[in-house]
């Protein structure tokens, strides 16, 4: 399945049924009177949170969806049916934005979550509505008012507990290869993932979300390479764990290059929590990894961990200093939560 991200979408709600102008005409029924009942509501256009989906591919080759028109107002007082709603089901993590690009409709984060994006019009009155006193046969009803109309953005930002970042061939795919039961395509050279990847960690009776995303390059945020798009899956994240390859040639510089990328990208990317890990630990020899491990620590200011995802060094560290970040921040979260005492005299 191609994975798709991003999605432009052509919605509209059904125009409202008009109203019917009617008579009742039977045999020894003298005044009979207006009987021309209403026209039925148009549908509405709603989005919803669904399970089972990862992607937006559904709307590749189909972007108009419109609801169905309210039915016209009939004799004998009937009304008529209401037009048949649109459902636009999208996975978890899809936000809605205008045609513009940036203004915020709705952002779908939980399954069942349901927003209507444009109300169905209103029926017509039939003539029967507008009997009165001194007006007892009214010739005239109302047209069914139009529905609402707009294009909308949808773009995917998948919902992960942390996120891996680096450099083109870092070891990010084979460290998720190694801790969840996810398979990203694993080979030895640059742009090896090409769309975001997500796996399910279980460590130590614990289970977090981790994502995976493809690799950052001097300029991404320019569109050299694949980019910077793909950071939006790790906008949600609530750790960051950055790989950067040992086996490259300055350790201190690649980190910094990537963080570059990141703090010219925003979204708050460079003010999460960042664990930093040298990879391909078991391609190194002592005096090398000595040596990129000190650059690595200066550029970071910060404990630097040393993993290998081949050989399992430091794997079990690595989660484990991800999960203390993930009850640090859940604990953060729930003391902000917390009502505050009452006022006692």
């Amino acid at each position: 399945m191609k994975f798709l991200d991003e999605a432009k979408v052509y919605v509209r709600s059904g125009d409202g049924g008009p109203g019917c102008v009617s008579f009742r005409r039977e045999k020894f029924i003298e005044f009979g009177g207006p009987n021309g009942g209403d026209g039925g509501r148009g549908g509405d256009v709603w989005i919803e949170c669904v399970q089972g989906l990862n992607t937006l591919i559904d709307y590749r080759y189909r972007q108009h969806f419109k609801a169905r028109k309210g039915e016209h107002g009939m004799g004998s007082n009937c009304h008529g049916a209401k037009g048949e709603d649109v459902v636009l089901q999208v996975p978890a993590g899809t936000q809605v934005l205008s045609e513009d690009g940036e203004t915020l409709i709705a952002d779908m984060t939980e399954v069942g979550q349901r927003v209507r994006l444009a109300k169905g019009g209103n029926g017509g009155f039939g003539n029967a509505y507008f009997t009165t006193s001194t007006n007892r046969a009214p010739r005239h009803a109302n047209p069914g008012l139009e529905g609402q109309e707009m294009w909308v953005i949808l773009r995917l930002k998948l919902i992960a507990d942390a996120g891996l970042v680096g450099l083109p061939n870092a070891g990010k795919s084979t460290f998720l290869a190694t801790v969840t039961a996810a398979k990203p395509k694993i080979a030895d050279y640059p742009f090896t993932t090409l769309h975001p990847g997500l796996g399910v960690v279980r460590s130590d009776e614990r289970e977090f979300v981790l994502a995976d995303i493809p690799g950052l390059i001097e300029g991404a945020h320019e569109g050299i390479g694949l980019g910077d798009r793909f950071l939006a899956h790790v906008e949600r994240c609530r750790v960051l764990l950055h790989l950067v390859e040992g086996t490259s040639e300055h350790a201190g510089k690649a980190y910094k290059l990537v963080r570059r990328e990141l703090e010219a990208y925003g979204g708050g990317l460079t003010d999460k929590p960042e664990i930093v890990a040298l990879s391909k630990a078991d391609a190194l020899d002592p005096e090398t990894r000595k040596q990129q491990l000190a650059r690595l620590k200066r550029a970071a200011g910060s404990k630097v961990l040393v993993l290998s995802a081949a050989s399992g060094e430091g794997v079990q560290e690595a989660l484990r200093a991800i999960q203390a970040q993930l009850d640090a921040g859940a604990a953060a979260e729930a003391e902000e939560a917390e009502p505050a005492a009452p006022w006692q005299p």
